[in-house]
């Protein structure tokens, strides 16, 4: 794998910002590392960080490029700093940067498949509720999408009685008011067609979000929508999220396999 951190400038935010690529590398196989890419250009894996991380955090904290290796896979990263992948109200225009912007750069600057059977989206925490969120404002463009201990309610987090989400933090992103429809996961997932990608839901049961993807569960079933769904003993840490990513890369319908 080529592992690449670019630092570039960002005309949504009108500032530079960063991301981290992983790129197949045809032909490069290190010891215990089987290195693999597929004629063309590969299939994408957009891979979202939570709240208090960055674009570097899962190359740091899970063995994310030795798992990928082997599928001839890219995984972009990307940072938004704690702005839940929303046009903020009192901040950035970070939605407008993942779900346009983004792609485009990336583009850009790689040669990756914009075919929707070659794009996948995931992430944990904070980035899982933006994986959903992407995949099912956009599902023409996703084939999967993936949560790991996503807050997928985010409108029952703002008054939650243990762990609501930081009122500064709702602020600049919702400013004093509700959640608007197209930030809101469940909402979303009710008025979803038959169109919506491949879902994957996973948490610890131990987990203080586990509600959330519970009450994503129920709306899931309600519809007849059906999500994989991966629960088990788990917190909110990279133990988990190291193997559950595994996991999710398993279960990514991947051309070829």
């Amino acid at each position: 794998m080529a592992l690449i951190r670019c630092d570039f400038f960002s005309e949504a935010l009108g500032v530079g910002t960063s991301m981290t690529v992983l790129l197949p590398d045809r032909g490069a196989a290190g010891i215990g590392v089987p290195g693999a890419a597929a004629d063309g250009d590969p299939p994408v894996l957009y891979l979202l960080h939570g709240l208090t991380d960055d674009d570097t955090v899962w190359t740091r904290r899970t063995s994310i490029e030795r798992y990928v290796a082997p599928l001839g896979l890219a995984v972009v990263m990307p940072q938004v700093q704690r702005s839940f992948y929303c046009d903020e109200a009192h901040g950035n225009r970070y939605w407008t940067f993942l779900s346009e912007e983004l792609p485009e750069v990336c583009r850009s600057f790689f040669r990756l498949s914009t075919r929707r059977e070659d794009t996948f989206v995931a992430g944990l925490s904070m980035g899982g509720y933006g994986a959903v969120k992407w995949a099912l404002r956009h599902p023409d463009r996703f084939a999967a999408a993936a949560s790991l201990s996503g807050a997928l309610d985010v409108t029952r987090r703002r008054h939650h009685p243990t762990h609501p989400v930081d009122p500064a933090v709702w602020h600049t992103v919702w400013g004093d008011g509700p959640v608007p429809e197209d930030d809101d996961t469940v909402g979303l997932l009710e008025r979803s067609g038959d169109d919506r990608p491949a879902l994957y839901v996973a948490c610890g049961t131990e987990d203080f979000l586990y509600e959330d993807s519970m009450r994503f569960l129920d709306v899931a079933r309600k519809r007849d929508v059906p999500v994989t769904v991966d629960f088990g003993p788990g917190d909110h840490d990279w133990a988990y999220w190291d193997a559950r990513i595994s996991d999710v890369l398993a279960w990514l319908p991947l051309r070829g396999r």
